[in-house]
């Protein structure tokens, strides 16, 4: 099953792909020109010690964004399904 959640709210290791940029102006512009755009694939490599800033492997290349950043990128994530009942 898949989710759109925050790149924030992402686990380390996780992979996604970016289902959007909510950041307009400036720091949109930026996001966009790290190569931070809709249908990329994704990985979280780690956090800071206080879980800020967060390291993002993007293609061939690992960059790191603040979690403000972080916030306005909505990302496609593999969830497990439920368990069945029964």
């Amino acid at each position: 099953m898949k989710k759109i959640i925050k790149m924030r709210e992402m686990a380390d290791n996780q992979e996604g792909i970016i289902a959007g940029v909510s950041a307009r102006g400036e720091m949109g512009r930026r996001i966009r020109e790290m190569g931070l755009v809709p249908h990329t694939p994704i990985q979280i490599r780690g956090r800071a010690p206080l879980k800020d800033p967060v390291a993002v492997r993007v293609r061939d290349f690992i960059l790191t964004l603040r979690n403000n950043e972080a916030d306005h990128i909505q990302v496609e994530v593999e969830v497990p399904d439920p368990p069945a009942r029964g």
